[in-house]
């Protein structure tokens, strides 16, 4: 599969999927009041995005024939 994220798309992905994965993990240990069955969803999300972000490559992007590079 070719990259079709652009390097500011990576970045941006990298550094939202950073801040969900800290949420995550601050619902999970209980630092921050939310309901319980956000802190996977999020772990989700933000594995999603830095997978994305690290291989530059994007399914939905394909999908919908979107470039950002």
């Amino acid at each position: 599969m070719e990259q079709n994220v652009g390097q500011t798309d990576k970045l941006a992905r990298i550094a939202v999927g950073a801040l969900l994965g800290i949420a995550s993990l601050a619902i999970l240990g209980d630092y921050v009041s939310a309901n319980e069955i956000l802190s996977p969803i999020l772990g989700i999300a933000s594995l999603v995005l830095l997978a994305t972000g690290a291989t530059g490559t994007c399914g939905l992007y394909s999908a919908l024939g979107i470039r950002t590079n």
